[in-house]
């Protein structure tokens, strides 16, 4: 079973700044800081960790890689898109429907290290 994800930031500021909006947006909180290094997000304990790369070289993102956030409205998934935006990330996919499910609803960004995040929910219009 998952228990903790971990993607790349590139400068922690704007990084921590761009999570703590979108992922605050869905509920998530802070779970404690690694100083310069990173920040831990959950919901009931650490479970997304974003930090810099522990080899000292910059930070990437993986070509068709998406870390995805269950929502538990479709309001919520475009809150967390909504500020994401407003703190640094990136559109990557505008909130709405989703063709893999008659029910699917979700919103895409990119943080400032080029991760692809998302949220989305299975919640009916």
């Amino acid at each position: 079973m998952l228990k903790v994800v971990v993607a790349a930031g590139r400068g922690h500021a704007l990084a921590v700044q761009t999570s703590d909006a979108a992922l605050g947006a869905l509920g998530l909180k802070k779970h404690g800081d690694f100083g310069d290094n990173g920040r831990m997000y959950g919901a009931e304990g650490p479970a997304f960790i974003v930090t810099k790369p522990g080899d000292g070289e910059p930070a990437t993102f993986a070509n068709g890689g998406t870390l995805g956030y269950l929502a538990p409205s479709r309001d919520a998934v475009r809150n967390f898109h909504s500020q994401g935006l407003a703190n640094g990330g990136v559109d990557a996919g505008a909130p709405g429907p989703r063709s893999f499910a008659p029910t699917a609803y979700a919103a895409y960004l990119r943080d400032p290290a080029g991760n692809k995040i998302c949220a989305y929910c299975f919640a009916a219009a």
